[in-house]
């Protein structure tokens, strides 16, 4: 079935499209210049979903080397990514979870605990999203694990694809596992990145208890608390539960995937002490389902169940990412808007909405994990304007990529959207809505926060 564009998002993708093939007569270098102008165009389609995402992925790649925008290693460094192969790992998982029924089950117990109200089931997936960032330490690890689940709990609550209870369940899994964990500080990777720069930069690392004081509070607990009612509102529906089947005995392909699931989670959530990344147990993972004499996954499901256009949409997010960072976009970039923000000693508040915005903003073009790699070595600039601890400086940027205001910019949001079949269109919706909240209302009560702690 053809993919139906609607003509307000073929205008938008298609003006940022010519802006940025405008843009390739600007006075950047040309090498610059070109990585300006499919940025631009990729990031517009991306936004709007004038094109499927798979679809503007693989243009990026064609027109990147066309134009020898970049070396193939930046332009397709994306499948290099350990974070593409968590999942592809987790597709495969996510599979097996289905087929034998192991989802389902998993699914009766959750309803049997959320109850039959669609507030309680919004709730409950959300929490339980949340709670798995203190005991995972990947977003996509958790979105791997959780979405399958959250499938089988849609279908049983009688929400079909395409309802909006279904869409509901979705997000609620998908930013109930990766938002309001920015405020876990091994939870995600933009918090990963940003320590390692700090600890490089400057020799700071704050401890783990410093971080979830600071910003847990309220970037964790008020945001994650927000995101239920917006979902119930935005989305609202009626549960019709299915009547829970007689408990029957677990079969081998249940017990032996239950098994392997649970030796995953516990590797995944002490990668501190082995120093296995979480994208090597997922492959492991799929290579041990995909094994003939195990049986769980066989091969017509890998060809016909696996959605491949997620691992396109991916590496080209990551590739955009890369190229940004590698021409030198993301710098001049955070350099200009540092130039124009009113950054002042004794003007806390001013500046406290400054380095706020600044990294909100670099997040649209360089990617969450790209903020704190691009802002990170300017900290002391920043510090030294503001009259500000360098310190506060640094633990600013989790304000602004916390806080992604569009979907493409955060890959687990993307694969746990991909991973559940629905468009980025409401994933959209949610984060431009949960933006403007946090703007207004979250951060004036976060900085009201960090004065009473004694970091602004």
């Amino acid at each position: 079935m053809l993919h139906r564009i609607s003509t307000s998002h073929l205008v938008a993708g298609s003006a940022l499209a010519a802006a940025g093939a405008v843009l390739l007569a600007s006075p950047l270098p040309a090498g610059e210049s070109k990585a300006l102008a499919l940025s631009l165009a990729a990031l517009g389609l991306w936004a709007t979903g004038a094109l499927p995402e798979y679809i503007t992925a693989l243009a990026f790649f064609t027109l990147a080397m066309l134009f020898k925008v970049a070396a193939p290693t930046v332009i397709f460094g994306g499948f290099e990514s350990a974070a593409l192969w968590l999942i592809f790992g987790g597709l495969v998982v996510g599979v097996a979870v289905k087929s034998t029924g192991l989802g389902e089950r998993l699914a009766n117990r959750l309803a049997g605990a959320f109850g039959s109200s669609y507030w309680g089931v919004i709730t409950g997936v959300t929490l339980v999203g949340t709670a798995l960032g203190f005991l995972m330490p990947s977003s996509m690890g958790r979105a791997v694990l959780l979405m399958p689940i959250t499938l089988s709990l849609a279908a049983r609550y009688g929400f079909a694809p395409g309802s909006k209870g279904h869409t509901g369940v979705i997000l609620a899994a998908a930013f109930g596992c990766h938002v309001g964990t920015f405020a876990i500080l091994p939870a995600n990777v933009p918090n990963v990145v940003l320590i390692g720069a700090a600890e490089n930069a400057y020799h700071y690392v704050p401890s783990y208890g410093t971080y979830l004081l600071l910003h847990f509070p309220v970037l964790g607990l008020l945001k994650t608390l927000v995101m239920i009612p917006l979902i119930v509102w935005l989305w609202p529906d009626r549960p019709q539960p299915m009547a829970a089947a007689a408990a029957r005995p677990m079969h081998r392909d249940e017990r032996w995937l239950a098994l392997l699931l649970a030796v995953a989670l516990a590797l995944w959530a002490s990668d501190s002490l082995h120093h296995i990344s979480p994208a090597w147990i997922s492959m492991a993972s799929a290579v041990v389902l995909l094994m003939p004499g195990v049986g769980l996954v066989g091969r017509k499901a890998f060809g016909e169940q696996i959605n491949y256009g997620s691992i396109f949409y991916v590496a080209g997010i990551m590739g955009l990412g890369a190229l940004v960072d590698k021409s030198g976009l993301g710098t001049r970039l955070a350099s200009a808007i540092l130039d124009l923000l009113p950054l002042a000693p004794g003007a806390p508040a001013m500046n406290f909405a400054s380095l706020s915005t600044v990294s909100m903003l670099v997040g649209l073009t360089t990617t969450l994990p790209g903020v704190p790699a691009v802002l990170t070595p300017l900290a002391a600039q920043m510090a030294h304007a503001s009259g500000l601890p360098l310190q506060t400086v640094i633990m600013s940027q989790v304000l602004g990529f916390s806080n992604p205001l569009l979907p493409y910019e955060s890959a687990p949001l993307v694969v746990a959207m991909q991973l559940g079949g629905e468009r980025m269109r409401p994933a959209q919706t949610l984060c431009l809505l949960l933006a403007a909240i946090t703007v207004f209302v979250l951060l004036p009560l976060d900085f009201l926060w960090w004065r009473l702690l004694g970091w602004i």
